[in-house]
């Protein structure tokens, strides 16, 4: 697969671009328990800047690549690799276009775009 499946890409769920990286475009689902899940696909190549969270994040490499970047350390992320980001951990990120990627948050992450009405 090169995209998510179209029931995925409701524009209902499409994250606000103020809450992701220029050339991404991505789809959020909320948890009861204040958990989100994200879904990540990138039209160009990009990074975004260094950030922590109040809550774990995971997330799942699906095509392309990331890098992730932790204190000193380089992480280079693959097709199929997988990481877990304690929260409170400054990161951040350098993506290559066409990377998508599956996200989960232990907390409220991304806010839909304002402009979609429910």
């Amino acid at each position: 697969m090169k995209e998510f499946p179209e029931f995925m890409r409701n524009p209902k769920n499409a994250i606000d671009p103020q809450f992701q990286s220029e050339g991404v475009e991505g789809y959020v689902y909320d948890g009861v328990d204040g958990s989100q899940m994200a879904f990540w696909t990138t039209s160009k190549s990009g990074s975004s800047s260094e950030h922590t969270h109040e809550f774990d994040e995971y997330f799942v490499i699906l095509e392309g690549e990331c890098i992730l970047f932790i204190d000193e350390e380089r992480i280079v992320l693959r097709r199929g690799d997988e990481y877990h980001i304690r929260k409170g951990v400054p990161h951040s990120t350098e993506f290559v276009r066409g990377t998508r990627s599956i996200h989960a948050f232990g907390g409220k992450r991304a806010k839909r775009s304002p402009h979609i009405v429910t």
